[in-house]
Order: structure tokens, then C-alpha cells, then sequence
């Protein structure tokens, strides 16, 4: 009796170990009982019915990648181009997933091929080339569309490399560069025009300044003839107040203060050697005489007063 309960023992705890499954973080246990799907076993501990319950499939439940394989795609206009891209995308509900498609990486590989022609083909090489993010969010939502009901949810497709043919990609380049030599000599003409403002403005402020120099040194110019004049004005009024005093005598002393000055110029000349008065003797005399005269009509006045 007592080896029978002990065997009844054994087997209970045989039972109990086979039916104990752990499932791992990230994944997600589909359990059939005879071969029908009943629920799912979430990650952690588990108990199934031994011989009755079975682990069915086992879902990924991270988000993964898929690997699009490159592929030759015409466009609109007719240019034939390689095309390269992934898939990101993540189970939401593995009973779908596994029950709902044969092969679920295959069948989103398909699918996302044939709507990647789709979009492509209806575009020209220029709008495929410059137009990325428009042909992933396009793609995205066709594929994220065709993949609901099998439990998936797509969150991004990417276009990772467009290859052009080899003429179409040499004709781009001579296009860029052309392109960018015409850019060039825009930017070269444009400095060229600015040059040549800032040397005509720099030109004219010049001449203005040279015209305002010239104003300010004529305006000085004829301020100082004026002072002259009327220095000149002066110096003649008190000659003519000397003369209207003094007579003939006040004459000739400016006449031979002016003769003395002539003859002081003759002596101090570096290239007088002989001077020859036109004048006799007796009337510088004599102008020396009537000076003499009036120095002494002036003395007398003096006194006088």
C-alpha cells in the first residue's frame, strides 16, 4: 500500500513538472488543447494540462526588423533603378500572428515588395530620388494596413538606398555641376557689381569732400584778400592823412623809403656785382634833404604840443 501511494506520489509530481512551462521576457506561448487554440501563455509561470494541453507557437513579441532584399523597379518615366529596404514592426496579437498566415516574415516581405513597386512605379526618377520620406509614409500606410488582421502593427518602413543607372547618375552629376558653376559665377558677378557701387560711392563721397575743401579754402582765400584790402584801405588813409599834413615833404620821405628798399634788394642779390644808379647824386640829395625836413616839421610839432 504504502509503495503504491509513493508511486502515486512520483507520478503526481511527473504530472505537475510537465505541465510547468516558463515563458521568457518578450515572447508569448500560444496553447492548444487537441489542437485548438485556447489562450496564451504570458511571460513568466505557466501551468498546462500534461497529454492535453501543448505549446502550440511561440511569438516573438519585440519589435523587429526585416530586411527587405534589393530589387529593380521601374518608374514612371521609364528609368530602371535598384531599390533597398526595412521593415520595423512588432506583434500586438500572437494569436493572429500565428494563426492567421502561414508564414508571417515571409508574407510581410511579400507584401511590402509589391507595394514598394506600387508606390515607386508611380513616380518619376526625379520625385523617387527626392522624395523619400514621401514614398515610407505612403508604404507605411498601405502595409500597415494590408498587415492588421494578422496581429501586426508596422511603425516604420525606410527606403535605404535608390541606386540610379550608371548614364542616368553620370548625366546628375554633370547637371550638379553645372549647376553649381552657374551659382558660382551668379555669386562672382554679384560681388563684382557690389565692388564696383562701393568704389563709385567712395569716389563720389571723394569728390565731395574735395569740392567742400575747395569751397572752405576760396571762402578762406577771400576772406583773407578782404583783411588785406582793408589793411591795404588803412595803411592808404593814414598815408593820405600824412600827406594832407605834412605836403610834399610826407611824398618824398614814402619815395625814398621805397628807394631805399630797391636799393637794399640790389645789394643783398647773389648775383649783383655792379650797380649803376640812373639817378644823379644831387637829387637823391635832395630827396634825402626834403626827409630830413620833414623829420623835423614832425620834431617841432611835437615840441609844440
Amino acid at each position: 500500500m504504502e509503495g503504491f501511494v509513493l508511486a502515486l506520489l512520483v507520478v503526481a509530481v511527473i504530472f505537475l513538472m510537465m505541465g510547468i512551462r516558463v515563458v521568457r521576457q518578450g515572447y508569448v506561448y500560444t496553447i492548444e488543447r487537441f489542437g485548438r487554440f485556447t489562450h496564451v501563455a504570458n511571460p513568466g509561470f505557466n501551468f498546462i494540462v500534461p497529454f492535453v494541453d501543448r505549446v502550440g507557437r511561440k511569438v516573438n513579441v519585440m519589435e523587429q526588423v526585416l530586411d527587405i532584399p534589393g530589387q529593380e523597379i521601374i518608374t514612371k518615366d521609364n528609368a530602371m533603378v535598384g531599390v533597398d529596404a526595412v521593415v520595423f514592426f512588432q506583434v500586438l496579437d500572437s494569436a493572429k500572428a500565428a494563426y492567421e498566415v502561414s508564414d508571417l516574415y515571409v508574407a510581410i516581405m511579400q507584401i511590402t515588395t509589391t507595394n514598394l513597386r506600387t508606390v515607386m512605379g508611380s513616380m518619376d526618377l526625379d520625385e523617387t530620388l527626392s522624395k523619400r520620406d514621401e514614398i515610407n509614409a505612403r508604404l507605411l500606410s498601405v502595409v500597415d494596413h494590408a498587415t492588421s488582421p494578422w496581429g501586426v502593427k508596422l511603425t516604420r518602413v525606410e527606403v535605404k538606398d535608390i541606386r540610379p543607372p550608371a548614364d542616368i547618375s553620370n548625366a546628375m552629376a554633370r547637371q550638379m555641376k553645372a549647376e553649381r558653376e552657374k551659382r558660382a559665377q551668379i555669386l562672382e558677378a554679384e560681388g563684382l557689381r557690389a565692388a564696383e557701387i562701393l568704389r563709385a560711392e567712395g569716389e563720389k563721397q571723394g569728390q565731395i569732400l574735395q569740392a567742400e575743401g575747395r569751397r572752405e579754402a576760396a571762402f578762406r582765400d577771400a576772406e583773407a584778400r578782404e583783411r588785406e584790402a582793408e589793411a591795404e584801405a588803412k595803411a592808404t588813409q593814414m598815408v593820405s592823412d600824412a600827406i594832407a599834413g605834412s605836403g610834399s615833404q610826407a611824398i618824398n620821405y614814402f619815395v625814398a623809403q621805397k628807394y631805399v628798399e630797391a636799393i637794399s634788394q640790389f645789394a643783398t642779390s647773389p648775383n649783383a656785382k655792379t650797380i649803376l644808379f640812373p639817378l644823379e647824386a644831387t637829387q637823391l640829395m635832395g630827396t634825402l634833404g626834403g626827409i630830413g625836413e620833414l623829420a623835423k616839421e614832425v620834431m617841432g610839432k611835437d615840441k609844440d604840443k
